[in-house]
């Protein structure tokens, strides 16, 4: 037999990654804009924040996605209730498919939130530039020997597959079909992303796994299982997390004092809630508010 190669083709292909952030901003907090050569999105993880696209000013929600093209002058401003939280990626892409994203404002799905927290957490292992820093100009890589193998081309492959996802979620091109999961998989998903849901609505509960597996119908072992595969921890870690996500966002809406956001999110006293969010953040609340505020005041230079 004679065997014969093909070339692969490719529709999208990332050229240069310029910036990867993950913001969390004040509820009154204005970045006045700019326009560059390379594409960027700003992806709304958390609350509601106002953007401008050119002469066109959207008003963008949790789990919303905007894309700005090369030159595209834009700028973001909280709403001065909500403090968000964004993920704004900046690259460079020659792919004629890209003209699919201009102008547009698409919704994440599951899967592509979970593309984008692995992006998030792969520049996090292999830049030392705080992905916080609007002023960041360029990524440095951490020491070789540090940085885990081939993690820029998984950011790469990451990023182009949630491009990719959503082209293919936009029904536009027939061609693009889906890969299908497994029946069990699909369950599982569906089971992870309801039990996000129901935590976040819990989020001032005092919420135990036996109270979480009943109430969602779910086995102890199954659902430790999904968590670990997805999040790399036990769900009673995750909600603890997740709680002291809700903190951050309620220090920076600035409407409650650490006492009162204790109470909120259900800790028995300010001191339990000040040394987990220590032991969780790495920094303590009255810290992690000037560090976040002094961000602001450097925009407002």
């Amino acid at each position: 037999m004679v065997y014969k190669s093909i070339t692969l083709k490719k529709e999208l292909t990332i050229d240069k990654i310029i910036s990867i952030h993950y913001f969390e901003y004040m509820c009154d907090f204005v970045y006045e804009g700019e326009a560059h050569d390379f594409w960027e999105f700003l992806y709304v993880d958390k609350g509601t924040v106002n953007v401008a696209a050119g002469e066109a000013v959207h008003i963008l929600n949790k789990d919303q996605i905007i894309f700005h093209k090369p030159n595209e002058f834009h700028n973001v401003l909280a709403n001065g209730v909500v403090a968000p939280n964004l993920v704004v990626i900046g690259f460079e892409c020659s792919s004629p498919a890209m003209d699919f994203f201009q102008d547009k404002i698409l919704e994440i799905g599951p899967a592509e939130r979970t593309l984008l927290g692995n992006i998030i957490k792969e520049a996090r292992m292999t830049y030392s530039s705080r992905l916080n820093d609007t002023w960041c100009e360029q990524l440095v890589r951490r020491e070789e020997g540090s940085i885990p193998f081939a993690s820029e081309q998984m950011i790469q492959m990451y990023l182009q597959q949630l491009l990719i996802h959503l082209v293919r979620n936009s029904g536009n091109d027939s061609s693009l079909a889906s890969i299908p999961k497994s029946k069990r998989r699909r369950s599982e998903d569906e089971l992870f992303y309801n039990v996000i849901a129901y935590m976040e609505e819990n989020i001032h509960e005092q919420l135990t796994i036996e109270r979480i597996c009943r109430d969602n119908l779910v086995g102890r072992s199954l659902l430790q299982k999904i968590f670990r595969d997805n999040t790399g921890c036990g769900i009673i870690d995750y909600f603890s997390m997740m709680k002291i996500n809700a903190a951050k966002q309620l220090i920076r809406s600035k409407k409650m004092n650490f006492s009162q956001i204790a109470e909120a999110l259900g800790y028995n006293s300010i001191h339990y809630f000040s040394r987990q969010f220590k032991k969780l953040s790495g920094m303590t609340p009255t810290e992690y508010a000037s560090s976040v505020q002094s961000i602001a005041e450097r925009h407002e230079k």
